[in-house]
Order: structure tokens, then sequence, then C-alpha cells
């Protein structure tokens, strides 16, 4: 794709509607009476006319011969000219009018002028921008606004490309000037090859892979070579962030030949990026294995210890039964043969270790305490966990310091063999379980034990990286959070405004006031319908029962008309329809390379619709090569996708089709435009990957494909997940980061979409989080006042809320909300770490204490509103269908994503949500024809009967066989349906 393409420079529209037509080319009455005070005669009306309207349009001056003839035609006719009478103007003609045209609008012409404009904005934005296509348009936003006259778009690309090569080239330079020979040979010695043929840059790029501790040594090691190896770091800090990740992102797909194809300044400025980054994420991966092994200690000490109480049963009857004995034969025994026959008795039951023991370990794990079997898995991780909080920065992101003073205290007593060490640290993070376990007394005197002294802080330091209460200062997923939000002096002025935009009291009382009523009048609304609703009763016992309404559907009915619906369905292939929709939409004209340079591909188009189904239906480089006709290798299809496509520009295209879609007329009748549902659905991946891991719910190792889907069938946006973490955590960031025109703001999910703090966060933003819970009954429900009493509800409340907590934190919480809003941090970042219970964090808790008012007022609404209830599975049942036709989609590979990278497996999720919604948008064009061809046999559709059916179709789309790309010719232009005209 040009880049032309990709940018916002004006130019005419191929299809120009009538709307477009009056909206822009029409010449207003004073445009005529400016066009007559400087001209005479109708056809140089017409001459200075055309010219205006089309400077204004596109702020710059076109040949008539370029102009579409539809805008010429329509400007005669606005001014009584026969609009087929060619009119041939002077070239001194058009000159003049455009002199006037330029004084009367005072644009600004000065080549020069606009030059150093353009100059100036590259270097403004260059550092913070790094697509070319995002500069250029910046360049014709400051143009524009500047009200220049705009120059050709082969001129301003040779300014800019020529400001951005002295930029990079200054920076390259400066760099490398920067560094000592010593440190340009290191950085060199990187890129030669060993025996295996391997570098030590191959070596730095290896993907962590399943955390077990032989892996997690390999991390270590990987961590500790980054850090020797780390030069320049004063200078990575000189260059902006933007650019060290677009430096980076060119060096990721590269090996070590291809990086010295560039010259040595700029070799050696990418090389240093690279390694910063690199030491970054290698850094967070091994605190992501640190936590993940802790959690597998603590796991597999679980497990034995249900093993253990399962065989405890014959221990237990034993050490009894030697109790009873010894009681009934104390009796016979007298005092002075009492020591001996103690003796005797104790050797004959097994000996007093073996009792003792026995004794331990029924005491030890009577209330589930599997603490004292941690210390058998605990022993062989030992050396490599006090290594990597030895290598790690690791501070306190609070102003408690109590564990960043026992990790100082644990590495003193790091070569300690003594069982027991001095008590000297404050061990109030961790709980009373914990302190029971460490904390013992020799003779008077508080001591600790040392291996489970060990064993706790090691243990506290996983949970509180996980909580966001510990941070490491060289780190990306686990940097200190605070240092990203707005300044809270900052957040002041904007607070009032944001208020007033989204409808709630911009002070604290006030709002907590606001909150009490809305709570009270919620509960006093739901109380008085409760005697008389038929589908909520509550027993005499307290317990809730909903029950449903009988389905009125005639299912029968149904199924034959989408029988018959089906079969008028054209037959079609996939490959095909990816053709038929890229000659609609144009949606690759995103794709290219990412260094921003122009495409070398003689094929561009063709190779990027190859992507989109070799990628998105999971077949891979291999077998879609194999399927396609021509000379296409399975290197080439790797090398476009690694070196053309991101997640970020499938993400554009995404869009492309999804507004496609939203101009259709068939989905008004499927759902509301404002409503959508987020649900996961396991994705297989190998088992040696950090990101994998065996998920209960789904079975299996994988991650999760976690879908935001519009209530009009077509997938907004996704994310790939880990298994492990709460799904809720992401529900968020898919609203905020689809830029489609489809813009809901009601989200439904599952139990997973939810928790109290996602509650909290949704009201604040001003989104409607309307989930299905499925243990809703086990959730507590919030009195606002601890005198409210509600006549037939009142059994359901258990708490009342802690205002206080809410209202100390007011201008925290908005923080928050407008750091968000400002783009300074996603909301995954956050519920990352309020998602986990944090004693130290108190934002945790007013977002806690807040969302419980606010899931409250929800549950209420839930349990009294069937409508409400029914809508919500509705739509809940919509997501699992795309989740079911994205994986029939997803049909190469045994559904196993091969990828052991993040990026690359969110890209296949990512692909596969593209192709998805491709077979959408064609399957609703064939459905919006077949309607009009069913009118036409005289078979009468209602809408009820279109509401029925769904555009997840496969029995007319062939999967497998021969593909051919054919990109030749123009698609079909859609004629949107005429609902009311069409169906009854």
């Amino acid at each position: 794709m040009t880049l032309e393409s990709k940018t916002i420079y004006p130019k005419f529209n191929n299809k120009i509607s009538m709307e477009e037509l009056q909206s822009n080319y029409l010449p207003s009455k004073d445009e005529i009476n400016l066009a007559n005070s400087k001209v005479k005669g109708k056809e140089n009306l017409y001459i200075f006319l055309i010219n205006l309207k089309v400077f204004q349009n596109l702020h710059y001056f076109v040949d008539e011969s370029e102009i579409p003839f539809k805008i010429t035609r329509f400007i005669k006719s606005s001014i009584k000219i026969d609009k087929y009478k060619p009119i041939v103007p002077n070239e001194k003609t058009v000159s003049r009018y455009r002199k006037y045209i330029r004084q009367t609008l005072n644009i600004n012409y000065n080549s020069n002028c606009i030059k150093t404009l353009v100059l100036d904005t590259v270097e403004k934005h260059e550092p913070m921008m790094e697509n070319k296509a995002d500069i250029f348009n910046a360049v014709l936003e400051s143009l524009i606004r500047s009200n220049c006259e705009l120059p050709a778009f082969s001129t301003i690309d040779k300014w800019i490309r020529s400001k951005r090569l002295q930029i990079n080239n200054d920076l390259f330079k400066y760099i490398s000037n920067n560094l000592t020979l010593s440190e340009k040979q290191l950085l060199d010695s990187l890129l030669v090859p060993s025996e295996n043929n391997l570098s030590k840059f191959n070596y730095i790029k290896n993907i962590p892979k399943s955390p077990s501790l032989t892996h997690l040594k390999e991390v270590r090691d990987n961590y500790i070579y980054l850090k020797n190896i780390h030069i320049g770091k004063k200078m990575v800090s000189s260059i902006p962030s933007a650019k060290v990740d677009y430096f980076t992102s060119q060096v990721n797909p590269l090996d070590a030949a291809e990086m010295k194809d560039f010259s040595d300044d700029k070799r050696y400025t990418l090389l240093i990026c690279f390694i910063y980054k690199s030491l970054i994420k290698t850094g967070d991966d091994l605190i992501t294995m640190f936590i993940k092994r802790l959690g597998k200690i603590h796991n597999k000490a679980k497990d034995n210890l249900t093993k253990l109480l399962e065989n405890q049963r014959s221990k237990e009857e034993n050490t009894v039964n030697v109790f009873m004995q010894m009681l009934s034969k104390y009796q016979n025994w007298n005092t002075l043969e009492f020591e001996d026959k103690f003796k005797i008795f104790i050797e004959e039951n097994g000996g007093h270790n073996k009792l003792v023991n026995d004794c331990a370990e029924l005491t030890a794990y009577h209330n589930n305490n599997y603490y004292p079997l941690l210390s058998r898995q605990f022993k062989s991780h030992r050396s490599v966990l006090f290594e990597i909080i030895k290598l790690l920065p690791i501070k306190s992101s609070s102003k408690n310091n109590s564990l960043i003073k026992a990790i100082e205290y644990l590495l003193t007593c790091e070569n300690r063999k003594s069982d027991f060490i001095d008590a000297n640290v404050d061990l109030s993070f961790a709980n009373e379980k914990w302190r029971k376990f460490v904390i013992t007394k020799k003779g008077k005197t508080e001591v600790f034990i040392r291996k489970n002294f060990e064993i706790c802080v090691f243990s506290c330091i996983s949970s509180e990286f996980k909580t966001g209460d510990l941070c490491s200062e060289l780190s990306e997923e686990y940097a200190d959070y605070k240092n990203q939000l707005l300044s809270l002096d900052e957040c002041k002025s904007m607070i009032n405004e944001y208020c007033s935009e989204m409808d709630l009291p911009n002070n604290s009382k006030d709002f907590i006031e606001t909150l009490k009523n809305q709570l009270d009048q919620k509960a006093k609304d739901v109380n008085n319908k409760a005697p008389e609703s038929s589908e909520l009763t509550i027993n005499p016992n307290g317990e809730i029962v909903l029950t449903k309404r009988k389905s009125t559907r005639n299912l029968a009915k149904i199924k034959v008309f989408k029988r018959l619906f089906e079969s008028k369905m054209p037959e079609r292939n996939i490959v095909e329809i990816i053709c038929m929709i890229e000659k609609m939409v144009n949606f690759t004209r995103h794709f290219g390379p990412l260094s921003g340079s122009e495409t070398k591909f003689s094929d561009a188009q063709a190779r990027y619709v190859l992507l989109t189904f070799g990628y998105g239906s999971n077949l891979g480089p291999t077998q879609t090569s194999k399927h396609v006709k021509g000379s296409i290798t399975p290197r080439e299809i790797q090398f476009t996708n690694q070196r053309h496509i991101t997640a970020e520009n499938l993400d554009k295209a995404i869009n492309d089709i999804i507004n496609k879609f939203n101009m259709l007329s068939l989905p008004t009748l499927w759902g509301d435009i404002n409503t959508a549902a987020a649900d996961g659905t396991k994705i297989d991946l190998y088992s040696e990957n950090l990101l994998s891991e065996y998920h209960i719910r789904y079975g299996g190792y994988g991650g999760i494909a976690y879908h935001h889907v519009s209530d009009r069938y077509v997938a907004l946006f996704s994310h790939f997940i880990p298994c492990g973490v709460w799904e809720a955590v992401y529900i968020i960031d898919g609203l905020l980061k689809n830029k489609s025109d489809i813009q809901p703001d009601t989200i439904h999910a599952d139990t997973q979409g939810q928790s109290a703090t996602v509650f909290a966060l949704t009201h604040l933003l001003g989104i409607k989080l309307m989930p299905r819970i499925r243990n809703w009954k086990d959730l507590k429900f919030y009195k606002p006042y601890k005198e409210s009493s509600y006549k037939h509800i009142d059994v359901l409340f258990k708490d009342t809320i802690k205002w206080d907590i809410i209202e100390t934190h007011f201008d925290d919480l908005f923080q928050v909300i407008l750091s968000i809003k400002a783009g300074k941090i996603l909301p995954s970042t956050l519920l990352r770490k309020l998602n986990n219970y944090s004693k130290k964090n108190k934002l945790f808790q007013a977002f806690r204490e807040l969302g419980n008012v606010i899931r409250t007022m929800y549950l209420l609404d839930f349990i009294s509103d069937i409508e409400l209830r029914e809508k919500i599975t509705e739509s809940i049942n919509k997501t699992e269908s795309y989740n079911a036709f994205a994986s029939w989609s997803f049909f190469g590979g045994e559904g196993v994503i091969r990828e052991n990278n993040l990026d690359d497996q969110t890209k296949s999720v990512k692909y596969n949500d593209l192709l998805a919604n491709i077979l959408i948008l064609q399957n609703t064009i064939d459905m919006e024809n077949v309607v009009k061809q069913l009118k036409s046999e005289g078979i009468d559709v209602s809408k009820q009967d279109i509401k029925n059916l769904s555009p997840y179709l496969t029995s007319h789309i062939k999967r497998f066989g021969e593909y051919v790309i054919d990109l030749a010719g123009e698609s079909d232009p859609i004629n949107p349906l005429e609902i009311n005209k069409f169906l009854k």
C-alpha cells in the first residue's frame, strides 16, 4: 500500500454521494456574490467557483482535468450552466482567480514558510511518533491549522524524509560518539556466531519457556548477562521512549547477519536500545517466573496436605490408641518403675521420634495448614530465589517498608546454618497464620525459625508483586503504577469538568450522599415490587429463587426458515470472500513495512490477503504456501508477517471491517448498538511456554482469547491473556481501545467479567457493567445505613458500606480515572494490582467499597428485572456463538497456536478476528441480497424472521481446497437494504 493511502492527505472520493456534494460543493450565496464581484460571465463564474470549492475541501488547487465529473457537473447545475457543456479555462485567468481566492481566504502559500513549518512539526512530533503515516498526518494537521496551501504529497514526503533522516542520523552519531572503543567491540561481538552458528544476539532473543526450576535458572542467567552488557545507560535515557520502542521493534525480527547491514552508528544505537528493552523484559519474565514458582511450591504443598489428610485416619487411630493404652497401664505402674516402663512402652510403639512427628503432623495439619510442608519443595529453590532478590531492584510502592526491611534482614541471614535467628524485624506484612509459623520461643526469648522465615518472606514477595505493593525499578509490568498517574494537582483542575460531563457530583460529600440515596431508593423500589413479582420469591428461610419465563418462540418454524434462507446463500470459499472484501474496503492499506519505508513488494496487496487467510485460519506459513497457486515460499510469508504486520495495524484493519458492517441494515435488527458482551475462550498452546497454564475450567494448557463482541454480532476487540488471570482485568481495556464506529457504553459478561473494583472503575468511567454472575447468592448485599430496614428483602443485606473510606480517597479515585482518560495508564495495569487483595493499598480498599455500592444496586436490578436477566443471557450467548464461529475459521494446526512469543500469540488472535469479521461482513451482505431475492419470489420475510438469524452462517462456505487470489476489477456496489420496504 502507498503511504498516501494511509494518511489524511485530502483527495477526491472515488464514489461521491449526493449528500457529500450538497454539503461540500454547493456554492453559498455569499460565495456566488464574491465570485460575481471578481469575474464576468457564467463560464468565468464557474471557473472561479470550481477552484474555490475544490480548495476549500482539499486545501490545494488541482487542474480541471483531475476533478471528478460529478463535481464539475454539480457546480455547473448549481449556477444554471449546461452540466455537459465543456469549459476550457485560460491558464492566466485561472492563475489570477487563484490569487484572489488566496487573498480572500488569507491563505499562506509561501513555499519557504511552509517548508519551515513542516520541518518544525517533524522535529516536534518525530520523537513521539515513529510511524511515518502518523508524522505525515501531524504535519498535515499543522499546515491546515495554519491555513497553509498544501504542497504536493511528494514534496511534503520529501521534506519529512529528509528531516527524519537528519534527526535520526544526528542521534545515531551522538550515541556512537559517546561509546568507548571497548563498548563498541562488545556490541559487535554480540553478532559474531559461535561454534553452533548461534550468536549471543540470538541468545538474548530466546523466549522464556514454562516456569520450571531449570527454565527459571536460564532466565536468571540471561538477566545477569544483560545486566553485565547494559552499556550506554545514560544515553538510552536521552532517547525518547517512543524511539527506544521503535528501534527495538526494528531489531526484533532481524537476525545477526541482517543487523550487520546497518551503518555502524545506527547499529550501535539499535543494539543498546534492544539490550535495554531486553533487560526490562527479562526482568519482568524473571519476576513472573518467581511468582509462578512460588505458586507451584504452595500448590504442591497443598496437594501433599490433601494426600496426608487422606492417609491420616490410621495415624490418628494409632496415636489415640497409644495414648489410651498408656493411660490404662499408667494405673498399674508404681512411681519407682514408671520411667523404665514408660520408655519400654514408647519404644514398642515406634519410638519417641516417630510419635512426636506423628503428633506434630496431626496438630500442624488439623486446620488445613500446609505451611509445614513447604520446606520440602523450597529446599531445591533456595539458592536461586536468594539470587533473584539480590539481582532485582525491588522497592516498596507504599510508605510501608516492613517487607523491604525483612528482605534486607533475610539477605544478612543467607549463610546462617542455625535453626533459629533473632526476631529483628517487624512481620506486620505477613498474616497471623504466617507469624505463628515463623515465630517461636527459645526460653523466654521470641525468635524466628530461620527456614520458616525464609519461606514466609519469599512467599510475601511473590504476593506483593501481584498486588503492586512491591515494584521493580527496571520494569514495565511490575513498575510502580503510581508513577504513571497524573499528579493530584493536575487532576484537581480537571475534576469539575469531568464530573459535569459524566453527571457525577464533584465533591466527596455530595458524591457520598448521592450514592447513599441511590442505594437506599433502589432497595426500597425492589422491596416494594417483591410481593407482586412472580419471577422473584423469597422462602421463609431467606433463600431467594429466580424463575425463568417459558419461551414463546416457535423453534420448528425458525428451523424451517433458517434452512430455506441458508439454501439461498451463494457458495463461496474463504479466500474468495477475503478478496471481495479487500476490493470493497481496502483494509490491507494499514499494513506495510514497520520501518515506514515504501514496500518493495510488487504484489503487496495479494500478499497481505494471503496472510489474512493463512494466519487467520491458523494454517501457518508452510501449509498456506502449499495451498495457494504461485511461487510464494513459507519464508516469504513469515518474513512479511514479521516485518509488515503488528497487532495495532490489525486492529485498524478490523475497524475498517466493523465500520463497513455498521453501514448495513440487517444488523440494526440484531441488537443494540450501545451494548456489547465480553467472554473468553481457551486456545491451546504448547506447554513449554511462559504464558501457557493449565486451566481447570476449560481443561488443558493454553491461553485465553478474550473477545468483546457487539450485540450486533461483530467482534470489536480482543486480548490474549494467561489462563490464570481474572478476565475482568481486561474488560474495560477492550472498550477503551475499540476505535470503530460502534461504541457501546453497556457491557455484559459472565462471572469472570466482574469484581467489586471493576464495578467501581466502570461506574466512574460512565460504563454500565451488567454481568451474569453464576454464584450471585454468595456475594454480599450492602445497606446504605446500619439502621436501614426493608420488610421483604432485608434478609439479603449482610453488611453496611464503609463510606468514610470512599470519602477519604475521593481525590485518589478520580486521579486514577482521569489518568485513564488521559491515556497515561490502562485499566488492566491497575486492575492486575487492584484485583488482588492488599491490606496496604488504601486505594484498593476505596475502589472495593465503591464497587460494593454499585454491585449491590446492580444485583438488586438483576433479581427484580426478568427482562434484564434475559437480555444479559441473550447477549452473552452471542459472544459464545462468536467464539464458536471464530474457532470454526481457526481450523489449521489443530487449533494450537505455535508461537511462543506473546506479541505473535496476540497477532494470531487478531488475525482470526479479522478473518471472522470479514466472513461476518460478507455473510451479512449476502443475507441482504437473499432477503431481496425472497421478496422477488413472493415470499414474505418478517423482521422477526431476520432477528432469529445471525451472520454466523458456515454451511455455504468452503474452508478447504486450492485457493486463488483474484483482486482484479472492482467490488460490486453495496445497496443497503431498505428494511421497511422489504420486511413486514
